[in-house]
């Protein structure tokens, strides 16, 4: 049983694309989803190997240095070889981005999304102050705070799509909690945290679900042949991401070291990753075109 816990934020700054690897009948290079909720996610594989990256890079060491070995395993099917001593679970969708004919953009969410992060919140043991509106919004009404920036005669308009704007008391609490747990605290987000509570939108599950389904930004790439200065034959392909502002949320677990030879525990070890705190971490593909930068929030500890 993992004695030490945590939550990891990640706030979106650039476009991110974390691969399935199979392509999708509308794009070549879809992004990761849930298999139920078809959600965006970014598999825990996929972050933990990113975790272990910036763990390198930060102590400037290799990735088989003794040192990162304790922490992330050491692998091998006999002999030498040991489990990690840190886990990361999914990161799973908690506000996504859509376009606002008011203010620009509305960060949509939904009961369920909600409620799916009080329990990951609940498994690392940090509770949650606030709660939730009773009841459903139904299929045409946005749940808004008293102060909505994106409403505009009692109207939301996200895409194409209008929905009844009804305030709700708790849509602030809501995002207040979000805007000081959730987004990072330096001075560049003061101005997300401050417009947060104004932003915040809660859409019945099935409105959520489409805009996290037909909501994400398809880029179509080219291979230019060097010497015909002409677009390559064949080298055409469109590429899924999650677009820039969006906010996941994943929990991070540690146990004692269990290599038999270190006595760093469970506490320690998630302290090695305080770097994380307010800074920024690159998941996903397209590195060098300055995709998957994510600011981190460390919540609990």
């Amino acid at each position: 049983m993992f004695k030490a816990r945590r939550l990891l934020f990640f706030y979106v700054e650039t476009p991110l694309h974390v691969g399935a690897g199979r392509a999708s009948a509308n794009v070549d290079l879809p992004i990761q989803r849930e298999r139920v909720t078809q959600y965006p996610m970014v598999q825990a594989s996929s972050l933990k190997g990113a975790l272990r990256a910036e763990f390198c890079q930060k102590h400037g060491i290799k990735d088989n240095s003794p040192e990162v070995e304790a922490v992330f395993g050491k692998a091998g099917g006999t002999g030498d070889n040991w489990a990690g001593a840190v886990s990361a679970g999914d990161a799973r969708i908690l506000l996504f981005p859509v376009r606002s004919l008011a203010g620009v953009f509305a960060w949509v969410t939904s009961l369920h999304a909600l409620e799916s992060f009080r329990r990951a919140a609940d498994l690392v043991g940090q509770p949650i102050s606030w709660t939730l509106p009773q009841g459903m919004p139904d299929t045409n009404t946005a749940w808004v705070g008293s102060k909505p920036q994106v409403s505009a005669q009692g109207k939301v308009v996200l895409e194409e799509f209008s929905f009844n704007a009804q305030p709700k008391a708790e849509v602030d609490a809501i995002a207040k909690w979000l805007a000081e747990h959730a987004l990072p605290q330096g001075a560049a987000f003061q101005y997300w945290r401050d417009t947060l509570p104004a932003r915040l939108c809660i859409l019945h599950e099935d409105a959520f679900r489409d805009f996290c389904l037909y909501g994400t930004e398809v880029q179509t790439h080219i291979r230019i042949d060097p010497d015909k200065k002409t677009v390559a034959e064949g080298a055409l392909w469109t590429a899924e991401s999650l677009p820039a502002d969006s906010l996941l949320y994943a929990p991070l677990m540690a146990m004692d070291v269990r290599n038999g030879k270190d006595s760093k525990n469970a506490d320690a070890v998630l302290k090695e990753f305080d770097f994380l705190q307010d800074g920024h971490i690159q998941l996903g593909g397209d590195e060098t075109t300055g995709q998957g930068w994510v600011a981190v929030k460390v919540y609990g500890g």
